[in-house]
């Protein structure tokens, strides 16, 4: 993966209407101007199309990798991006074939080892020999899925309320999450994080953007599995698991037993009064500094 030289288009629209792109791109920058810091962006070019990256705090700090949950985008992390930058250099992705800045306009991302390899493209276009990773719900499982795969690459592994890596989803979240498969719109996606975070205050601006990203053109999503217990219990990787207490998309106390047995150097939390998609939008507290001092 090199970086793009190209420093327009910074965007090609895969909506069907130039309204629509630029709608999009105005809500995402919305999200991203509430970063409490300077933010310089990265374009990658890899055989599966132009991957985004939002990037921030010291150039000489340990990196840290971001990967956000399905449609959040990197603008996600604004709750916690202050305090991850003070001391190390933060790549939020954009993943490729979601929603974001990312423009998949390659090889289409197909299978669990296309998206290894575009990881592994990740790394080397940013020249991260290794870095600290954190992922959030799909995210999580990529983050996780990348450890495996990569181990090497990977000092420290964060998960934040993972999903299908150590427990099932629930059945009333799959249900729920079914009309927004089969024809994803705007109202399905407020509806549906209405539900989630129990009608708890969400940050007005990231809402709209997921729900203008709910009728984002995007690629096949490749569906989770969860890994092979023993692929797990062979990891040598630190790992912290912090878990939403008010979770809707899993039995948080499945996944906190789950990931105490297969994985052999853990840690897991629970964050209470949190939502599944409350997490990375968090205000510093509880999960700052956690990550704090997992990340030392």
């Amino acid at each position: 993966m090199a970086e793009d030289p190209e420093p327009s288009p910074a965007f090609r629209n895969p909506f069907t209407t130039m309204n629509g792109a630029a709608e999009y791109l105005a809500a995402y920058d919305a999200v991203l101007a509430q970063w409490p810091v300077p933010v310089e962006s990265a374009r990658l070019r890899s055989p599966y199309g132009t991957t985004h990256v939002n990037v921030c705090g010291p150039r000489e700090g340990p990196p840290l990798v971001l990967l956000h949950g399905g449609g959040a985008t990197s603008t996600v992390w604004f709750g916690q991006v202050e305090l991850l930058s003070r001391t190390r250099r933060v790549y939020a992705v954009d993943t490729i074939g979601e929603a974001g800045r990312s423009v998949a306009d390659g090889r289409p991302v197909t299978t669990q080892a296309d998206l290894m390899d575009w990881l592994d493209g990740l790394f080397n276009g940013l020249d991260l020999d290794a870095a600290d990773l954190c992922g959030h719900s799909y995210g999580g499982w990529l983050a996780l899925g990348y450890a495996l795969h990569a181990p090497k690459r990977v000092r420290r592994l964060t998960l934040l309320d993972p999903t299908d890596c150590f427990a099932g989803l629930r059945l009333s979240y799959r249900l729920r999450s079914v009309p927004l498969f089969v024809r994803p719109d705007a109202d399905r996606m407020r509806a549906f994080i209405h539900w989630e975070t129990g009608g708890a205050a969400v940050d007005p601006a990231w809402l709209r953007l997921m729900c203008l990203g709910a009728e984002f053109p995007r690629s096949k999503v490749v569906m989770p599995r969860r890994p092979a217990s023993e692929r797990l219990r062979a990891s040598d990787v630190p790992a912290l698991v912090l878990l939403a207490g008010r979770s809707r998309a899993h039995d948080v106390r499945e996944v906190a037993a789950g990931a105490r047995r297969l994985l052999p150097h853990v840690v897991t939390e629970v964050l209470p009064g949190v939502s599944h998609h409350g997490v990375p939008s968090e205000d510093p507290g509880p999960l700052g500094r956690a990550l704090e001092e997992f990340l030392g």
